[in-house]
């Protein structure tokens, strides 16, 4: 009886069956797509929350609004923009919430149709709270989004992630004078269509966002400059950027809030072509953080914060002296060398402290919201007291405060070379 001998079904598994600890990870390449819809989720965000500010000449006329009380239309909305998001970005950095960015658009889509219909000055405060709340749950994880799509390049990604607001913030006024102005309050309601837009961006993008959890986890710095810094060192550096922000946005608030009525008052424009002016203002902003971003990457982001805020200086002293022709030319450039600070700001605090991408995105957004609500109601009180035109003689003074930026820390920089997904 002849006996044969069977070959053992393990001898024929192909050994890369059981290797898969040594699989190689995946790859932590820039997402472009994902930035180009996150900036554009931004863009319809921050298009919705301009609009607010550019149809005050309106409101103004058809409530009988006093400075002050725009002023705190823009308090209220910035208060609520800025208190919460520095605890959606705490809480999400331990639980992050992918399906929170749809959610944040849903607000602002309410609080826009209740502006569309408010028939008093209570109801515009409450579509404002609206309108700020949908903003503080969309910036601290919209803006982790970017963190995780760079691929590495940090400044280019919150650029990019920027500029969307930026243009959408520019867009705001244009859009306005077009479309608003003309047919009135409630052709506001037009805009929930974008806002609907936004919601769907926003849907693919937490699809995304739920699948690549893994970029998530915090790595170890190449030049380990923030590993020197104690928490003194850490605190004092957030100190300093967070008078930089004060700088910043209390200027800008001044421009933002008040420019249309400062052009109305000094040179007797209409509306329409006041928002035009302010349009060229904030087309220069949205330029100036597409630049600063990369830059940052590579030159180092003290040196881009440093001629950002104290170079814009000698610009914005000249502004309240300028005729028509050179007023539009210095606010184009203030416009966009202002700008090129705030994503250079926001990444280095981030690298000051690791891992907290949500908190710091969240407190910085914040805090810029803040204090740009906070200047508007006091810049506002000012111009009822004296006139819009000094409001703009005391501003001209605030980017002097950039000098503060001698006491940051050398962070060193870093050339990545860029990759795609």
């Amino acid at each position: 009886m002849t006996t044969s001998i069977e070959t053992p079904i393990v001898a024929t598994t192909p050994p890369v069956a059981v290797a898969s600890p040594t699989a190689a990870p995946p790859k932590d390449n820039t997402a472009f797509k994902v930035l180009g819809a996150i900036s554009v989720a931004h863009l319809m965000n921050d298009m919705i929350q301009s609009i607010l500010l550019a149809i005050y000449p309106m409101l103004r006329d058809s409530f009988q609004l006093s400075f002050s009380q725009i002023g705190l239309i823009t308090l209220t909305y910035q208060i609520a923009a800025s208190l919460l998001q520095p605890c959606i970005g705490f809480y999400t950095d331990k639980r992050p919430l992918p399906y929170s960015l749809p959610v944040g658009m849903g607000f602002t889509l309410v609080g826009l149709l209740l502006l569309s219909v408010a028939p008093s000055y209570p109801f515009l405060l409450m579509a404002a709270v609206l309108v700020g709340t949908g903003s503080s749950i969309f910036h601290p994880e919209s803006s982790r989004v970017a963190r995780m799509a760079s691929g590495g390049q940090h400044g280019l990604a919150q650029s990019l992630f920027q500029v969307g607001g930026n243009v959408g913030s520019s867009l705001g006024p244009l859009l306005a004078a077009l479309l608003i102005i003309p047919h009135g309050q409630g052709s506001v309601a037009w805009f929930s269509l974008a806002a609907l837009f936004g919601i769907m961006v926003l849907i693919g993008i937490s699809r995304w966002y739920a699948a690549n959890r893994w970029r998530l986890k915090p790595k170890q710095r190449r030049d380990g400059a923030a590993a020197v810094l104690d928490r003194r060192k850490v605190g004092l550096a957030l100190g300093v950027l967070a008078v930089l922000v004060f700088s910043k946005y209390f200027y800008l608030s001044s421009l933002n809030s008040y420019f249309t009525f400062y052009l109305m008052d000094k040179f007797h424009l209409p509306v329409r072509t006041a928002q035009l002016y302010l349009f060229v203002f904030l087309a220069a902003v949205a330029v100036g953080t597409v630049v600063g971003g990369p830059v940052g990457d590579r030159i180092g982001r003290k040196t881009v914060i440093w001629v950002s805020i104290l170079g814009v200086a000698p610009f914005t002293l000249m502004l309240p002296y300028a005729n028509l022709f050179w007023t539009a030319v210095l606010v184009a450039i203030i416009g966009l060398v202002l700008a090129s600070a705030f994503s250079a700001i926001v990444v280095f605090a981030q690298e000051l402290v690791p891992g907290k991408v949500g908190t710091i995105a969240g407190l910085f957004f914040g805090l810029s919201f803040g204090l740009g609500g906070v200047g508007a109601a006091v810049l506002g009180n000012l111009a009822d007291a004296t006139s819009i035109g000094f409001v703009y003689k005391v501003c001209s003074f605030l980017p002097l405060l950039g000098m503060v930026a001698a006491f940051l820390p050398d962070m060193g920089r870093r050339k990545v070379a860029p990759t795609r997904a």
